[in-house]
């Protein structure tokens, strides 16, 4: 469906319909809107193998190699292989979203989401990421590139504010969100974390300016 469309549809949505699509119907799931043929759609966690939208020994999900050792393969063929494998396991559970790969970086020892990410390198992370989202795609199931912009401490994640100059910025933080947008990512989670003082879901530079709009150039991340 083309961009046109798609506007079409958005229009034709009430405010309310629109804010319930935002807030979504339950943890997992996007509301279904019947008047424009959007039906219900589940999202799932699961860098590692996808998870699924439930608690429960009877609905096991396959374990994958995690994302560190994907990446130690510097092998984007093998990784975009176990990205459509993990984009069929998706299809399989009737999710349409798979919320990674997590492209932040391991820049300490004491990281407590590292098995999730891919590497301390940007140039190692961003080619892996991009054959990740490429497979997963592949299977018509949307991945996710996360958290946007340095989310790279669990520690008070929530709160603590990530003081990042322009030069580091673009030359470790942003390449692996760039490949994965070039990639054709369809989605882009936003951090939990402040960068210089501002929270990233609340980042008019870097959301807008950077993702979206390439700083004015029109190109995004």
């Amino acid at each position: 469906m083309d961009t046109k469309a798609l506007v079409e549809l958005v229009g034709r949505l009430t405010l309310e319909q629109k804010v319930a699509l935002l807030t979504g119907e339950d943890f997992w799931s996007l509301r279904a809107v019947p008047e424009i043929g959007l039906r219900k759609l589940l999202v799932s966690d699961g860098p590692a193998g996808v998870r699924g939208t439930t608690w429960d020994e009877r609905d096991p999900s396959l374990l994958f190699p995690n994302p560190t050792a994907l990446a130690a393969l510097w092998d984007p063929g093998q990784v975009r292989r176990a990205g459509a494998l993990m984009g069929a396991q998706a299809r399989d559970k009737g999710v349409a979203w798979h919320l990674a790969p997590n492209v932040n970086l391991h820049r300490s020892p004491l990281g407590g989401r590292h098995f999730e990410c891919y590497s301390e390198d940007p140039v190692l992370t961003a080619k892996t990421a991009a054959a990740f989202v490429e497979g997963v795609q592949s299977t018509g199931v949307a991945s996710t590139v996360k958290h946007f912009v340095g989310n790279e401490s669990e520690t008070e994640r929530m709160t603590y504010d990530a003081v990042i100059d322009e030069a580091t910025l673009r030359e470790v933080y942003l390449p692996p969100f760039e490949a994965a947008v070039r990639a054709g990512v369809w989605s882009v989670m936003a951090a939990y974390n402040s960068v210089d003082g501002v929270s990233m879901t609340d980042n008019g530079p870097l959301i807008t300016g950077v993702l979206k709009d390439g700083d004015g150039d029109g190109a995004g991340v």
